[in-house]
C-alpha cells in the first residue's frame, strides 16, 4: 500500500508563498490519478480551498493584512513513503 501526499500552499498579496504537506494512507488502494482528479472537483475554480474548512493546517498568518486572500491554493498529490493516520478517502469523503 502506498500513501499519499497532498501538497498545498498559500499565496498573500504580496505573492509570498508558504508551502505545506499532509500525508494520509491510501488503505482502499486509490490511483494517484483518481485521488487528484476527486480533490480538484471540490476545488473552488480548480484551484483554491479554505483549508479550515478541509481540516487541513492553515497557512495564513495572524498578521497579514486584509488585502491577502484567506484561500489556500492546492498544488499536487504523490505517491509517498512517508506512514500516516489520517486516510485519503476518508479525507475526500469528507471535503
Amino acid at each position: 500500500m502506498q500513501n499519499i501526499k497532498l501538497f498545498y500552499f498559500y499565496r498573500d498579496s504580496g505573492n509570498y508563498k508558504t508551502f505545506n504537506y499532509v500525508v494520509f494512507t491510501n488503505k482502499r488502494g486509490l490511483d494517484i490519478a483518481d485521488i487528484e482528479m476527486r480533490i480538484r472537483q471540490k476545488l473552488i475554480y480548480g484551484t483554491w480551498f479554505y483549508a479550515d474548512q478541509w481540516g487541513l493546517p492553515t497557512l495564513i498568518e495572524e498578521h497579514c493584512s486584509i488585502k491577502d486572500p484567506t484561500w489556500h491554493e492546492f498544488e499536487s498529490v504523490d505517491i509517498t513513503t512517508e506512514t500516516s493516520e489520517m486516510d485519503i478517502s476518508a479525507f475526500i469523503n469528507r471535503i
